[in-house]
């Protein structure tokens, strides 16, 4: 049973597309470095300086720039929708 929903072309990329991606490259930089600044506790040896912790805050920055990304794919989602529905009428 075919949607009635016609899919978009595999080259076709979305609004907020890149924000998704570059969030999600962010938020995997801050993860690893939350890994490696929490790893000193585990292993008993000298934390980390504290700018080591900071970098930590771009798994947070990540994140958000990766809803950024949703929420404009969002919008655009409703604006295509809209556009089509009056269209039809």
């Amino acid at each position: 049973m075919r949607s009635e929903t016609p899919s978009a072309p595999s080259d076709d990329s979305a609004p907020g597309d890149g924000l998704v991606r570059a969030g999600a490259i962010v938020f995997i930089i801050g993860a690893v470095a939350t890994l490696v600044t929490v790893a000193p506790l585990f292993l008993g040896t000298d934390p980390f300086p504290p700018v080591a912790y900071a970098v930590c805050m771009l798994m947070g920055v990540g994140f958000l720039v990766a809803g950024a990304g949703v929420l404009r794919s969002i919008g655009a989602q409703r604006r295509q929708a809209k556009a089509a529905g009056a269209g039809a009428d």
